[in-house]
């Protein structure tokens, strides 16, 4: 928020820079100190010291990366910050707000906007650069937006590296690998066809993937259908290789997700579109199951820049941010109490899930499990909901909860990711420690457990618990990512800050990209992929 609109006190005290006595240091040492003092400006007590040059103090703080918030303070704190600037390219915006557009104009999703472009981004964000700021900081947290990350999809498995390259390996029924074949692959394989071309974002759901470029362009193959259910359903033509879908051409494209009925895209602007899974307006649109072409999702998000949407079996979340902070909105089906409204109806249009202003919780991560829900705030505390078969909310019960709930076995850990499956859940705390709860089935917990007198390993957990075999690894855990499908075994990917791969669970597929010996199609414990994202 633009904390000079805002009225809020200063947070920083500032004090007047006082010309002390010299009378006790020789004449030499004078003339020095007063060198020095002219140097940095302050033969005028009270001066701010680098007043005299304010183009270092934008360079500073362009080259620190400051947080919106921090620059918003720096207005509240002296007047030096919140007063014209006279630079270009606007001579009347402030020195915090030039920092804040030349942040912005270091991603990629911003450079190649027009001027009318970039000011229409602005005002939908609430009018401010600091805000605009916010919004892409918002994104590139939730969805490691032009970072390395790893997504482990129903059977197979995607790799994106920080130069843009893609990896796939796994199931290759449909071609969701990408080859230009329908065999398997056990092992990463690069994506050739792709050469020349950086993703920045990837998505899968069963038998399909999409990619998303640095130039806002969407990618897909495998099922050549947007809203095809698992099994069953229409459609019979494959799509082997990565091919650019001519819908979304006029869309500046930056995530995807991918539900079971429906396919959603975000734009940069924070615009919802979302394919197929129309009939009967179940998301306000009067669609046929087989629609390509993306329609708006409106209503309650028209005006609303939203910055991570995470879809559901059945269902979508989008994560808001507005000017007085960040809230979640859900539409779909509400089965099992998983849109978070207190009730288990169909909401045919996006609604604002109110419990988060009772909890004082800001969001900050969303995730869509098959039939639960999770958030992370910006204070570290998680919340869950919806369907919690085989405790994948943590509550230590199995009970569906129709509003966000706080885990409070998680109460002493800042958590800063979470990750939802199919009805597991993960959470990764700010040191990089990762605890699961849920499903135990296909080893995919990552909990090291022994057979029982009935031969099972696969143990449920109602709680939160610590995954130890990551702790073992010595390495900071950054990304956590599951299969959210209910027809597939599951499988986990943990990504590492360095770029390592960890895997686990099921690879009855190859999903897993590690060849297994001792247990064919799964492995309990995390072992590392031969693939170095960063």
């Amino acid at each position: 928020m633009d904390a000079t609109a805002s009225g809020a006190s200063p947070s920083i005290p500032f004090h007047n820079i006082i010309d002390q006595s010299l009378s006790l240091v020789t004449p030499l040492q004078q003339s020095l100190q007063r060198c020095q003092r002219l140097c940095l400006g302050s033969s005028h007590p009270g001066d701010f010291p680098l007043a005299t040059n304010p183009s270092i103090v934008l360079h500073v703080l362009t080259s620190c990366d400051l947080d919106p918030k921090d620059l918003a303070h720096l207005e509240v704190t002296c007047t030096f910050f919140r007063q014209p600037a006279n630079f270009l390219p606007d001579f009347e915006l402030s020195i915090s707000e030039l920092a804040a557009l030349d942040l912005c104009q270091k991603r990629a999703v911003f450079k190649s906007m027009s001027i009318e472009e970039r000011n229409c981004f602005k005002q939908r964000c609430g009018g401010s650069w600091k805000l605009a700021l916010r919004y892409l900081q918002a994104g590139e947290a939730c969805c490691r937006r032009e970072n390395f990350q790893a997504i482990a999809g129903p059977g197979h498995s995607i790799a994106v590296t920080s130069s843009g390259a893609v990896y796939s390996f796994g199931s290759n029924s449909s071609g969701q690998l990408g080859h230009g074949t329908l065999e398997e692959e056990s092992r990463p394989r690069i994506i050739k066809s792709l050469q020349g071309i950086r993703i920045i974002q990837a998505a899968v759901g069963a038998g399909r993937t999409m990619l998303i470029s640095d130039a806002g362009r969407v990618y897909a193959f495998g099922k050549d259908s947007f809203g095809e259910a698992e099994y069953g359903g229409q459609g019979s033509k494959f799509v082997t290789k990565p091919q650019l879908v001519e819908s979304l051409k006029g869309v500046y494209v930056v995530q995807a997700a991918i539900g079971n009925f429906f396919t959603a895209v975000l734009s940069r602007e924070g615009k919802v579109y979302t394919f197929s899974w129309g009939k009967e307006a179940k998301l306000g649109h009067q669609t046929e199951p087989n629609d390509v072409e993306p329609h708006l999702l409106g209503d309650a998000l028209e005006n609303i820049p939203v910055v991570q949407i995470a879809a559901g079996y059945c269902y979508l979340l989008a994560l808001a941010c507005q000017p007085t902070g960040m809230s979640v909105y859900s539409v779909g089906c509400g089965l099992g109490g998983k849109l978070g409204h207190g009730s288990r109806t169909d909401e045919r249009h996006p609604r604002l899930i109110e419990q988060f202003q009772a909890l004082n919780l800001q969001p900050a991560v969303v995730a869509a499990g098959a039939w639960h829900a999770a958030v992370v705030g910006r204070d570290g505390r998680v919340c869950t909901w919806g369907w919690g078969r085989y405790g994948c909310l943590g509550h230590g019960n199995e009970e569906c909860e129709s509003v966000p709930k706080v885990v409070e076995a998680l109460s002493r850990v800042k958590a800063v990711h979470v990750a939802t499956g199919d009805y597991t859940t993960f959470v990764v705390s700010a040191e990089g420690d990762v605890y699961s709860f849920g499903c135990g089935e296909s080893a995919s917990l990552g909990h090291l457990r022994e057979i029982d007198a009935q031969g099972n390993m696969h143990t449920n957990v109602l709680r939160p618990q610590l995954v130890t075999s990551l702790k073992s690894i010595n390495e900071k855990v950054v990304q956590i990512s599951l299969t959210n499908s209910i027809y597939w075994n599951a499988h986990t990917f943990a990504l590492t800050e360095s770029g390592k791969l960890y895997a686990f669970g099921a690879s009855d597929k190859g999903q897993l990209g590690i060849e297994l010996v001792d247990r064919p199609n799964e492995r309990g414990i995390p072992e590392l992929v031969d693939i170095d994202l960063s």
